[in-house]
Parts: structure tokens; sequence; C-alpha cells
């Protein structure tokens, strides 16, 4: 039977409790249920289960309902050989998730992939950015020139995303009159890594020599390099296991395609590299981390982002598309007939769309983070010991659809945070690698573009309801997250 607390003094736990606040210290106390199997078997086989028997949401699910809590002790893939260490402490509940933003308590050294860290030879030879932990002296720097970036160009951001995504929305217009269906995938595909680089320097990629019409595919092709490993294509279960899951892929296949995105980089960030001098950086350095940061963050996520809120959007019905085509025009002829950052603001329900669409699919669905001292963690109804140097592991989803704190929580409902309620919810919405109610700095891992990201979130949904009142769409999967195929435009009509 669980313990209760307050332990005796003595007890070895007694130190900890000591740190730990009031609410944590009514929990029973309860050891961590699960366990890892055999060496190198008990892996590999969970290895099976994460990719092919169960699938991600299930493999989580299955232990959760087993134990009969939401945490406990499993093997994260890839595992054996790519993954020395396979074995963590699994968070699935948006009670015990947050302390893996607490780097007060966990390390975040080397752990932004998981288990398995790929090779600095994709990144130039260095440890990127994500990959250090905020007690390392180049994470303030490298950050803080990622926050002068961002702050620097923030005017351009909206026009930018207009002149892009309005060329997007056409081609879109012509392939559903055409062939009656239009891939939004592959079109956003293109168009954000072009909108990035406008955005943050002021030159499209597809304007640039060294890229042209392929940087959209060098960037996605250098991403697979170091995702492959957590990711099943489709291929027969062998062949995924040999090339994907076992050794990692060799980083000269992808030289040639990573040295165009560094000459893109190095010519049309010359700016930020300058302020990267300043703050101690060398050019080099900085110009890899600005390419891990544009292109792995920022562009990555959009790939996820964009079709994620899309896909919430086409399964809702035009009475809710109506709403938000009035809030959207309502805003904008109120601000002069522009779109601009005041009008957005006052978008309270195209603002509620893009936080439930983050909940629903957060662009970056694993965290994780080594407890750099003994630690209690407590779940909605228990208490946990996890030691000095344990991995925790928190599976985003799980917490952020926690049915303890969202009601229909695996359904899109787009004005769940409308009201004060509502707000209260925000400190759920996770997806940036902290609470959305909080801000990143220099000190934190939260992501330095987390408003950055929203806003464009938001601008995609006001954009499309400035052009159209209602529209359908074929909701499916693909490697990262939702796929959409739009079916059907209705232009916009005078509301």
């Amino acid at each position: 039977m669980a313990s209760k607390i307050q332990p005796a003094a003595g007890d070895e736990t007694s130190a900890i409790w000591q740190e730990e606040d009031a609410e944590l210290m009514k929990l029973p106390v309860k050891p961590i249920p699960g366990d890892y199997g055999m060496p190198v078997i008990g892996a590999i086989k969970d290895r099976l289960d994460f990719y092919y028997f169960q699938g991600q949401d299930k493999f989580f699910q299955a232990r959760v309902d087993k134990y009969k809590s939401t945490v406990v002790r499993l093997n994260m893939p890839p595992g054996p050989i790519m993954a020395s260490n396979p074995r963590v402490i699994a968070l699935l509940d948006a009670k015990s998730f947050p302390v893996l933003f607490d780097v007060s308590k966990v390390e975040k050294k080397d752990v932004f992939t998981g288990t398995y860290m790929p090779s600095t030879s994709l990144t130039g030879g260095y440890r990127v950015c994500s990959y250090l932990d905020p007690s390392e002296a180049n994470h303030t720097k490298i950050k803080q020139l990622l926050f002068t970036m961002l702050a620097s160009r923030k005017d351009q951001v909206i026009p930018t995303f207009r002149t892009n995504f309005s060329s997007l929305f056409a081609t879109m217009e012509s392939q559903i009159a055409s062939s009656g269906k239009s891939d939004f995938n592959a079109l956003n595909d293109v168009t954000s890594f072009d909108f990035i680089g406008d955005a943050y320097f002021g030159v499209r990629p597809s304007d640039n020599s060294s890229l042209g019409s392929s940087g959209a595919s060098k960037a996605a092709k250098w991403l697979f390099f170091q995702l492959c490993p957590l990711m099943t294509l489709g291929l027969p279960m062998a062949v995924e296991e040999l090339l994907l899951h076992t050794f990692p892929l060799p980083s000269f296949l992808i030289k040639s395609d990573y040295k165009a995105l560094y000459e893109y980089f190095n010519a049309a960030a010359a700016s930020a590299l300058d302020t990267a001098l300043k703050l101690g950086l060398s050019r080099e350095e900085a110009c890899h981390n600005l390419i891990f940061a544009t292109v792995f963050n920022s562009y990555g996520g959009l790939k996820v982002l964009f079709p994620g809120i899309l896909s919430c959007l086409a399964t809702s019905d035009p009475k809710f598309h109506n709403r938000l085509a009035q809030e959207i025009r309502s805003a904008v002829a109120a601000d002069g007939g522009k779109l601009t950052f005041s009008a957005i603001q006052k978008m309270e329900l195209t603002n509620s769309v893009v936080y439930e669409a983050l909940r629903l699919d957060p662009p970056v669905k694993f965290q994780y983070g080594h407890a750099k001292k003994d630690l209690i963690i407590g779940s909605h109804d228990a208490s946990y010991i996890v030691k000095k140097g344990e991995m925790l592991f928190g599976y985003q989803p799980c917490a952020t659809k926690d049915p303890m704190v969202f009601s229909n929580a695996d359904k899109f409902v787009g004005d769940r945070f409308l009201g004060d309620e509502g707000k209260k919810l925000l400190k759920y919405v996770v997806w940036s690698n902290g609470p959305e109610t909080e801000t990143p700095t220099v000190n934190n891992k939260q992501c330095p573009g987390k408003d950055f990201v929203v806003l464009v979130g938001r601008l995609l949904v006001a954009e499309f309801f400035l052009r159209y009142d209602t529209f359908t769409g074929e909701v499916g999967k693909e490697l990262l997250g939702a796929k959409v195929t739009v079916t059907s435009l209705t232009k916009a009509s005078a509301m």
C-alpha cells in the first residue's frame, strides 16, 4: 500500500521533501511502476511496439492502462545500437509533465532528440543551441542572438507572410479549379521555407543561387537525417529496423545539400552574423546555429503547425467558419482595412483556434531531461521518487490531452480558450517547451520563437478567412503530422 506523506526524520526522502510544495506533500508516495525488460531485448521489444505493433499513442496508453499510472518506466526508441541507454521514466499527464521545463531540476544537455543525439557532422561539427543546457555559456550567447534577430525583423513578419501566402492561395485555387483538389502540405512546404527566409533575413531562399527552387527539399532531407530514427515510413519492418532504427544514416550523403543551405545562410544572414561576433560567437558557429533554428525549429514547426490548424478547421462546420470570418473581417475593418498586429490581437476566437491546434498536435511531441538531483514528482493522484541522473521523458500529447484538465480532450473545440475560464487553461498549452503563460529567456529552454509561431498561426487563419467564407478538405496523416487536401473553397462574400 502506498505510504503517506510526510516521511519521518531520517527517511531517505526527508531531505527531498523539504524542497517540495505543500500540495505535492499531500499525495501518497508510490514506487514507479513498469520495467525495462531484459537488456537489449526489452528495448527492442518496446521499439517494435512503438513503431509497428501499437503505434505512438497506443504504446503509451497501453502502459498507463496496464500499470494504472501516468508515471511509468519504459524504453524509448530508437534503443540499441543507436542509443546506449533507452531507459526513461515517462511522464504522461499534465501534472507531472512540467518538471521537464524546470532547469533547476533537470539537465537539458544533449537530450533534444531524446535518448540518441544525431552526429554533430550534420551541424558543422557544433553542438547547436537546442542541445545545450542553459548552464553552458554558449547557450546564453546563441539564444540572445536569436532574440535579437527576431526583434530586428518583427515588422517584416506580416507583410512577408501576406506576400508569400497570397501566392499559395492563388495556386490552391487554380489546382482546385483544374483537378478538384489541392495538396496543402506540398504547397506549404515550399511556401513556408520561402516565408521564413524572407521574414528572418529579407532574402527568399528560392531567389538564392545556391538553393533556388530546391531549398525546401534540401531542408526536408536534412531534417530527415536527424529525425528518421523516430519515424516509420511504411516500409517492411526488417528494412526500416536496419536502415532507420539501428544505425545512423551516414552524414556524407547530405553534405552537398547542407553546404548549399550554409551558403544561403552565410550570405542572407550577414547582419545577424555581425551581431553574433559582438556576442562572442564566431560567424561559423553562429551560422550553423541559425540554420538549425531556422530550418529545424521554425520551418520544421510550420510543416506541422499549418496543416494541423487547417485540419482542425476542415473538421469544423460552416457555422464555425462564419464566426471566424465575421471576427477577422470586423477586426480588420476597425483597423482601417489592414491586417495589423493590433487587429490580430483583437481576434480572440482566432487566437483560441491556434492554441487549440497547438494543444492537439504540438510540433514537438517529446521532451527529455536528466534529473539533476533526487526529486519527488507528482501526478494527479500520487508522488514518485526519481533518482539523480535518471532520464525523464514526456509525451506531450498525453499532457495536453489530459482529461483531468481538458473536457473533450481528444476533440477540437475552437472556442476552448475564450473568456476567463479559457485563459486559465493556457498554462497547460506547453508546445514551446514551457507554458503559454510564460516567456522565453536565455535562462530557460523555452522556444525563442514562441510568440512568432503563435503570430503566424493567427496570420494563416486570418488570411484564409479574409479570402474564403468556408472550405472542405480531406484530413489524413503523414510523417510529422496531419495531411490536408483541400477539395473546395467558397470565396468571401460581404458580411
